[in-house]
């Protein structure tokens, strides 16, 4: 038995004519006629009785009705979800970041997506801010379908690109001493006290290396891993740090003073994914928009660095 031949049944019970079971199938009224006389053949036992040029269904063919309309339902269905994977995705969102872009970036892109989504519907959304490594076994282990993470821990198991590379920017309350100053040499840093990113960091040893190289070395007042804390603390009057510029927009808006380094003393963001998965359309779309909510961010910026 042929779908083509369930198909001729289901329009036969709801036209009652083979002339409008046609127009149904747009195809010929012959076409009809046979499709019918072989699903009679095979089913062994008559379905419509001819009268008056209508077809009226047998009680058999009503009994066998229900069974294909719930057949046809499962269909309309599964044609229905193909539509929304195909428009919306799965429509979730499994996200790991670093707090350095976790805590002010990504709700940043968030607020991006809700734009763009308009009045479709919006994702069911996870963001789960954790520590570097936290967002790594996440993504090994396929809880997430990316990160974003420092790029001080090893890469294997994982498939990673750099999101974003600036270079630092130093951080200070207004009023400073050093706010003069459009640009920081290394060894003024030494000056004050500093609010130092924990020492196995990669910034933290490239401004110690810059220092070192000029006969000057930090004073450390408090050591974090976090650069918002470090930014927190800035702002509160605490002393100086190096941040990266994404970071220090998101309190550069509360009052931060913000200010190139004179040597560059880079920050990197890893995008980390799955290996061998593939992306939904949702996730895609949001990875998209976060690319452009960085391009914004560093234009935005700038603006505090002139």
């Amino acid at each position: 038995m042929r779908f083509t031949e369930i198909e001729t049944f289901r329009a036969l019970m709801r036209a009652g004519s083979t002339r409008k079971a046609a127009a149904l199938l747009h195809v010929t009224q012959p076409a009809i006629s046979q499709s019918l006389k072989r699903l009679e053949a095979q089913a062994g036992m008559l379905l419509f009785q001819r009268t008056g040029g209508r077809l009226v269904p047998t009680p058999e063919a009503r009994a066998l009705w229900t069974e294909v309309e719930r057949v046809f339902i499962g269909m309309e269905a599964i044609e229905h979800r193909m539509r929304s994977l195909r428009d919306f995705g799965t429509n979730q969102l499994e996200l790991s970041c670093y707090p350095a872009f976790g805590l002010g970036f990504m709700p940043r892109a968030l607020e991006r997506l809700k734009a763009h989504r308009g009045d479709r519907p919006w994702p069911q959304v996870s963001l789960q801010v954790l520590s570097s490594k936290d967002v790594r076994d996440r993504v090994t282990k396929g809880l997430s379908d990316f990160g974003l993470m420092a790029d001080e821990l090893p890469l294997e198991g994982i498939e990673h690109s750099t999101f974003a590379r600036f270079p630092g920017v130093v951080v200070m309350p207004q009023g400073h001493a050093l706010a003069r100053f459009k640009c920081i040499q290394p060894e003024q840093l030494a000056e004050a006290p500093f609010l130092a990113l924990n020492p196995e960091d990669p910034s933290h040893r490239g401004l110690e290396t810059a220092l070192a190289e000029r006969g000057a070395a930090l004073r450390v007042m408090v050591q974090t891993p976090y650069a918002a804390s470090v930014c927190e603390m800035a702002v509160r009057g605490l002393g100086v740090g190096l941040v990266n510029p994404i970071t220090a927009l998101d309190y550069a808006e509360r009052g931060l003073v913000v200010r190139r380094l004179s040597v560059d003393v880079f920050f990197s963001c890893v995008l980390a994914l799955p290996a061998g998965k593939v992306l939904s359309t949702t996730a895609r779309d949001f990875l998209s928009l976060m690319r452009q909510q960085l391009a914004e961010d560093e234009k935005r910026i700038q603006r505090y660095l002139r």
